[in-house]
C-alpha cells in the first residue's frame, strides 16, 4: 500500500468521526468522558492525527444511538465498522506496523493487570463495601484493556510476522498486595486512544482499536450510568424480546453445550470477568452453525442479550463458509431479526468475502438471504465496492446486484452500472 492510499483511508475515517462528533453532545454521554479526560487526544483522532481504539468509536455510536436513535446507529454502525476497518489495516500494514502492534500489546497487557488491580482495591469480591463510584471506573477500564488485548491479537494475527518476539500472557492477576518492580518511566501517554483508562506517568499504552465489525446498537444495550456520566438518562424501554422457539426439537447435544456456556457466562459476568467471558463467547462462535439458535434462546432466557449481540459479531467474522451456515441456521429457526442483523454486520468485509458468501448460500438453499446481502451491501458500501463482488469470476452475480442497487434507488443503479464498466467486468 501506498503512502498515498495509507493517507486516503485514515483520512476518510477521520472525516466521518468528525461528522460523528458533529451530531454529538460533547457535554454529555461517552462523548463528554473522552473531551473532558483528554481533550487534546479527542482532537488528535478528530484531526486524523491517531486513530482511536474501536472501543472508543462503538461508545461515541451508544451515544449517538441515545441522541438519534438505535435504528440510525445501527445504520452508522455498519459505515463506521467499514471505514475504521480499512483505516486500521492500512496503519498496520506500513512498515514496522506489526511491530508497533507487538509493543502495543505489551503496554495494554499491563494496563489490564493494573485495572485488575484496581477493581480488587475498590473492593470487588471483597469483604468490605465497595467504593461505587472507583469500582465502576476499574470495572469500565479492565473491560477496555480486555478488548483492545482481544483485538490487538486479531489485528497482529492479518498481518504478516516479522522477527518480533511473540507476546506472552501475563500471570490471568496478582493479589494488590504482592509487591512488584517498577515499571521503567515513559513519556506521560495522550490521546483518546487511552480515553477511559486510568493512565499514570509511569505507564503508557496504545491499543488501537479492533477490525472486527460493530454491532449494532440494540435497544436493550446498557447507557452510560453512575456518577462520572453527570447524571446521564439512561435509555428507556424493555430489552428486546427473544425470538420464537424452533418448531423441530432442538439437538440434544446443542443443548448440553449451550447450557454449559450459559451456565459458565452467568457465573463470569457475575465475578466482572469481561475478558474471560469474551474468549467463552469467540470460542462459541465457532461452533455448529446449527447451535447458535439454540444457544441465542438461552442466553436470552439467562438474560444475556448483549453476549448474544457480541456473539453475533465475532459470527461475522467467520470465513464465508461459515458465516454463510450460521446466517442460514439462523433463518431456517426463524430468528429473523438476527438473520438480518448478521447480514449487516457482514457488509464491513471485503468484497471477494461477500462474493463468496453469496455463492455459499446460494448452495444452501439461501437464495433470499443471499439477495438480502446483496441489498445490505450496495446501501452502505461505495458503488465501487459492489462492483468488486462481481470481479474474480463472479459475472453471473451483476444482474443480483444490478437488482439491489435497483431497490435503494435508479441512481444507485446507474452508479453501479458505471462501476461495473470502469472495472471491466464481463458482459458490461
Amino acid at each position: 500500500m501506498t503512502v498515498h492510499e495509507h493517507a486516503v483511508e485514515v483520512g476518510a475515517f477521520a472525516q466521518y468521526l468528525r461528522d460523528l462528533a458533529a451530531r454529538l453532545d460533547p457535554g454529555g454521554g461517552w462523548y463528554g468522558v473522552f473531551t473532558r479526560r483528554d481533550p487534546e487526544g479527542m482532537r488528535a483522532c478528530l484531526d486524523g492525527v491517531e486513530i482511536p481504539p474501536w472501543d472508543v468509536v462503538e461508545s461515541l455510536l451508544s451515544d449517538l444511538a441515545m441522541s438519534h436513535g438505535t435504528a440510525f446507529a445501527e445504520h452508522e454502525s455498519v459505515r463506521a465498522a467499514a471505514l475504521y476497518s480499512a483505516s486500521a489495516a492500512a496503519h498496520d500494514r506500513q512498515p514496522g506496523g506489526r511491530q508497533a502492534l507487538v509493543h502495543r500489546l505489551e503496554l495494554m497487557l499491563r494496563e489490564q493487570i493494573r485495572a485488575a488491580e484496581r477493581l480488587s482495591a475498590a473492593g470487588a469480591g471483597g469483604p468490605h463495601a465497595p467504593d461505587t463510584d472507583a469500582l465502576a471506573w476499574a470495572r469500565d477500564d479492565h473491560e477496555r484493556a480486555s478488548a483492545r488485548c482481544t483485538d490487538l491479537r486479531k489485528r497482529m494475527a492479518a498481518v504478516a510476522p516479522t522477527a518480533a518476539p511473540p507476546v506472552a500472557a501475563p500471570p490471568a492477576v496478582p493479589a494488590p498486595a504482592a509487591a512488584s518492580a517498577p515499571a521503567p518511566r515513559r513519556e506521560k501517554p495522550r490521546g483518546a486512544r487511552f480515553a477511559g483508562l486510568e493512565v499514570d506517568d509511569e505507564e503508557t499504552g496504545y491499543a488501537p482499536s479492533p477490525v472486527p465489525v460493530l454491532p449494532a446498537p440494540s435497544a436493550g444495550a446498557a447507557a452510560p450510568r453512575g456518577a462520572r456520566f453527570g447524571g446521564a438518562p439512561a435509555e428507556n424501554g424493555p430489552a428486546p424480546a427473544a425470538a420464537p422457539v424452533p418448531e423441530s426439537p432442538p439437538d440434544p447435544a446443542a443443548l448440553r453445550v449451550a447450557s454449559t456456556a450459559v451456565a459458565l457466562l452467568v457465573r463470569l459476568r457475575a465475578e466482572g470477568r469481561s475478558g474471560e467471558a469474551h474468549v467463552v463467547l469467540c470460542e462459541a462462535a465457532a461452533w455448529p452453525a446449527g447451535h447458535l439458535p439454540v444457544l441465542a434462546l438461552a442466553l436470552h432466557r439467562a438474560g444475556l442479550a448483549a453476549d448474544w449481540a457480541t456473539l453475533l459479531w465475532e459470527v461475522s467474522l467467520l470465513p464465508p463458509e461459515g458465516l454463510a451456515g450460521a446466517v442460514g441456521a439462523l433463518a431456517s429457526a426463524g430468528r429473523t431479526e438476527d438473520c438480518g442483523q448478521l447480514l449487516r454486520l457482514g457488509v464491513a468485509r471485503p468484497a471477494a468475502d461477500i462474493a463468496d458468501a453469496v455463492v455459499a448460500l446460494d448452495r444452501a438453499g439461501g437464495a433470499s438471504e443471499a439477495q438480502a446481502l446483496l441489498g445490505a451491501f450496495v446501501r452502505v458500501r461505495t458503488a465501487q465496492d459492489a462492483a468488486g463482488i462481481a470481479g474474480g469470476g463472479q459475472a453471473h452475480l451483476v444482474p443480483r446486484l444490478l437488482a439491489a442497487a435497483r431497490q435503494v434507488s435508479t441512481e444507485s443503479e446507474w452508479d453501479l452500472v458505471h462501476a461495473l464498466r470502469v472495472a471491466g467486468v464481463a458482459g458490461m
